[in-house]
C-alpha cells in the first residue's frame, strides 16, 4: 500500500532570500574619445578571493563579450597567468545555430559568420557582435560558456555573499580592446534579448527589473540593481527610490533588442514643441548625448535660445550648435542656471531634464546645450544619451515593460554615486 501525504501548499514556507537585489558599481570614464560607463562583475575567483572586471555598458547589445579565451580541455594550471579561460560552445551545438540565426547582429557590415578550427582541432562558433567603440564594426568572437558574480543587497548596503549567474557570452582577444577605456574589457548586454545579462540573473523572487544610476563624475560609483528593490541613496535612509519614479512604457522596435519610449512633446519655458507621431525615441548608454532629429532639434535650439537670451553666446563647440561663455563680465565664473526642458511622455508623464543634464561644460570659459543634431534621415527621431542619464535613476522593468525615470536626483539632495557600499551584517 502507498500512503500520499498531502500537505497545505500554505503550510510550506516559502524561501525569502537575505537579499532583496544584486548590484554592481558602475564607473564613468573619460578617456575614450567619447565617455562611456562600466559595471564591475567579478569574472573569477582567485586565491580565496573573486577578480573584478570592467564591462562596458550596452542596452543595444544582444549577447555580453570580453576578454578571454576558451580553452576545450581545461584542468587546474591548464590556463595561462593572466588570463581568462572558458569552456566554448561547439559549432554543431544548438546554442550555436540559435544564437546565430536569432540573436546575433544581421548588418551589411557584418562578414558572413564560418565556423573556425580551434589550434587543437575542435570547431568553434563565432558569433556577429558589434563594436560599441568603432560603430559600425562588426567583430566576430567565440561564443562561450560564461560564468559572471554579482553581488548581493538589502538596498540599502551590502550583505554577505554572491550570486552566480550562468550564462552564454564570448570570447574576444585583447587587441580588441585597445581603443576602449583604459580598464575596460568587455561589453555588458542589457538589452532585451534573451542572451543578455539579465536573464542570467533572473531568480524568484526577484522581479525582472534593473535599473541603472550612471555618476556625474569618475572619481565615485554609481551602482546597478537587478531585483524588486527597494532601493536607498544616502543620505536618506527611509527613502525608497522607486517612491520617486513616473512610469511610461517600454516599447518594442523591430530588429531592436534595445529600449524605447513615446516623447509626444518637448516643453521649454511654456512653449511645446510637438514630436512626429511615427517619431522612435531610443535609449542609449553608448551615445554620449541626446540627438534629435534636424526638423525637431531646429525648433528646440531656437526656443532655447529665446530663453536664455541673458546668457554670453560663445562659438559653437562640435558636435554642439549652441554654446554660452559661461565668465562674467568681470571674469569671474558665471553660475550657469538655464530653464529646465520636459520631456512629455506616453501615459503623461514628464521627464525633466535640468541644467545638470542639459548643459556641458566644454571648456574653462563655455558651457554648450548638450543636445546634437542627427540629420533630417536620422533613424531615430530621438536617442537620450548617456549624459542625460547621469544622476538620474532609471529603472527597467521588463515584467511589465515599463520605464521609470526620477529626474535629476541632484534636486533631491542625492545623487548616483550616494549608495552605501559599506558591508552589513
Amino acid at each position: 500500500m502507498v500512503l500520499a501525504l498531502i500537505i497545505p501548499l500554505q503550510t510550506i514556507a516559502q524561501y525569502v532570500p537575505p537579499y532583496t537585489s544584486f548590484f554592481v558599481p558602475i564607473h564613468k570614464h573619460t578617456d575614450a574619445f567619447k565617455p562611456f560607463y562600466s559595471a564591475q562583475i567579478m569574472t573569477q575567483y582567485v586565491d580565496m578571493q573573486f577578480i573584478p572586471s570592467n564591462f562596458l555598458i550596452d542596452t543595444d547589445a544582444s549577447l555580453s563579450w570580453h576578454d578571454c579565451i576558451v580553452q576545450w580541455n581545461m584542468y587546474p594550471g591548464s590556463c595561462p597567468d593572466g588570463t581568462l579561460c572558458t569552456s566554448p560552445v561547439s559549432c554543431d551545438e544548438y546554442q550555436c545555430t540559435e544564437a546565430r540565426t536569432s540573436y546575433s547582429y544581421k548588418s551589411v557590415y557584418c562578414p558572413r559568420v564560418r565556423n573556425t578550427t580551434s589550434p587543437d582541432g575542435y570547431c568553434t562558433c563565432p558569433v556577429n557582435v558589434m563594436d560599441p567603440i568603432a560603430e559600425p564594426y562588426c567583430n566576430q568572437p567565440l561564443l562561450n560558456y560564461d560564468n559572471f558574480f554579482v553581488n548581493t543587497s538589502n538596498g540599502k548596503n551590502p550583505i554577505p555573499g554572491f550570486y552566480a549567474a550562468f550564462s552564454n557570452a564570448a570570447c574576444a582577444p585583447s587587441s580588441w580592446f585597445e581603443s576602449f577605456p583604459a580598464s575596460v574589457t568587455g561589453v555588458i548586454a542589457l538589452s532585451s534579448s534573451p542572451y543578455a545579462f539579465p536573464v542570467a540573473l533572473n531568480q524568484q523572487p526577484l522581479n525582472r527589473t534593473f535599473s541603472l544610476c550612471f555618476p556625474s563624475t569618475t572619481s565615485a560609483s554609481g551602482i546597478m540593481f537587478y531585483g524588486n528593490g527597494p532601493y536607498y541613496l544616502l543620505p536618506h535612509s527611509s527613502v525608497d527610490v522607486k517612491s520617486l519614479l513616473s512610469y511610461t512604457p517600454l516599447l518594442n522596435q523591430p530588429d531592436s533588442f534595445g529600449y524605447f519610449i513615446r516623447v509626444n512633446s518637448i516643453l521649454i519655458k511654456t512653449r511645446s514643441i510637438e514630436v512626429p507621431g511615427d517619431a522612435t525615441t531610443k535609449l542609449s548608454t553608448t551615445e554620449p548625448y541626446t540627438t534629435l532629429r534636424t526638423d525637431i532639434y531646429n525648433p528646440v535650439v531656437r526656443r532655447f535660445s529665446m530663453v536664455t537670451k541673458r546668457l554670453t553666446p560663445a562659438n559653437a563647440i562640435a558636435p554642439f550648435g549652441l554654446c554660452f561663455n559661461t565668465t562674467s563680465t568681470n571674469g569671474t565664473k558665471a553660475s550657469l542656471k538655464v530653464p529646465d526642458i520636459d520631456l512629455n511622455l506616453q501615459g503623461g508623464k514628464k521627464w525633466t531634464i535640468s541644467t545638470a543634464n542639459s548643459m556641458k561644460q566644454i571648456t574653462e570659459d563655455v558651457a554648450c546645450l548638450a543636445f546634437v543634431d542627427g540629420g533630417a534621415t536620422s533613424k531615430h527621431a530621438i536617442v537620450i544619451g548617456s549624459y542625460q542619464f547621469e544622476d538620474n535613476f532609471l529603472l527597467f522593468d521588463l515584467e511589465n515593460s515599463s520605464f521609470g525615470f526620477s529626474s535629476s536626483l541632484l534636486r533631491k539632495q542625492t545623487s548616483c554615486a550616494n549608495f552605501n557600499f559599506t558591508m552589513v551584517g
